[in-house]
């Protein structure tokens, strides 16, 4: 398949292009400005913010992968990052989607990451993809973000919404910030710890990705993330058993709020129980489906 990527140097990106380049399949980037020594012909631009897309350089598309937008957890939800959020996410989508259609040779797929955010803080409720959303600034942006898409599921093509969870890996992400103070010793749970954390590791996404890409029956929401979430609290003393390390350092909710704000209460204490129903029910078979093998393979230990 020829697969286009945005966001193809970020997390999932970086590991997404070389799966699909050893699995027989020719990926091109979308990008913002061209690296200099890529071939032009594996290239297409983009600028989400004055709405131009250039396709002509690649060859007619089989797929489309949408990773690209503003890192959700780069810093305090000003209203100005709350904005660049949203519209990176919901115009970059929207753009995508409706250049796709336009295509004389439309691609068959497109998979657009989403979030479990998009359910919002619901406690121990068991979450799959005919949940409701949430409420907040997190699942409205999921909603408009998966809305999006429209365009390209009107002219026909199959839009898969991954709805990713916490993505274990230690060159960025979540798990990376923790490493160091869990290493020193001074990692602990956060708040209560009675929040779920629905988690996938790198490598298991990006052969979600892939299982998204070539299975037919898979559209609309799916479930990105591994069959057994697990509580703050859990995922603390997992993590410190992985790295021998005590866990007796908790971090109140009030510290949370103060040191990240609005942020805290969306990502740090909010509690989503998500199942991946319809990866499941396509017959995917997770590679680390329990916390601790996932950690273990991701940290080497």
């Amino acid at each position: 398949m020829k697969v286009l990527v945005s966001g193809s140097h970020g997390l999932v990106g970086s590991a997404l292009i070389p799966f699909l380049s050893s699995g027989g399949h020719e990926p091109f980037r979308l990008v913002r400005t061209p690296p200099s020594g890529e071939r032009s012909d594996r290239v297409a631009s983009w600028d989400p913010a004055k709405g131009q897309m250039d396709l002509s350089p690649v060859a007619a598309l089989d797929a489309a992968v949408h990773l690209a937008g503003e890192n959700i957890a780069a810093g305090r939800w000003t209203p100005a990052q709350k904005d660049r959020i949203r519209h990176s996410r919901v115009q970059g989508t929207r753009l995508l989607a409706e250049t796709l259609a336009r295509q004389s040779a439309k691609p068959k797929v497109l998979v657009c990451a989403s979030a479990v955010g998009y359910y919002g803080d619901r406690g121990s409720e068991l979450l799959h993809e005919g949940s409701e959303a949430g409420y907040g600034f997190l699942p409205d942006v999921c909603r408009e973000w998966e809305g999006a898409t429209k365009p390209a599921a009107e002219c026909g093509i199959r839009v898969v919404h991954l709805r990713i969870g916490l993505v274990l890996s230690p060159a960025g992400g979540a798990l990376a910030k923790m490493l160091t103070p869990f290493k020193l010793g001074v990692g602990g749970k956060i708040g209560s710890g009675e929040q779920y954390m629905s988690w996938i590791a790198l490598d298991d996404l990006v052969a979600v990705i892939h299982h998204a890409l070539i299975h037919k029956s898979l559209a609309g929401p799916v479930n990105a993330v591994a069959p057994h979430p697990v509580s703050n609290l859990e995922f603390t003393k997992t993590l410190g058993k992985v790295l021998k390390r005590p866990t007796l350092a908790p971090l109140p909710a009030f510290a949370a709020r103060l040191m990240f704000g609005e942020m805290a209460d969306a990502l740090l204490l909010a509690s989503a129980r998500a199942e991946p129903r319809q990866l499941q029910r396509s017959g995917y078979q997770f590679r680390f489906p329990t916390l601790e093998s996932a950690l273990r393979h991701v940290l080497g230990r």
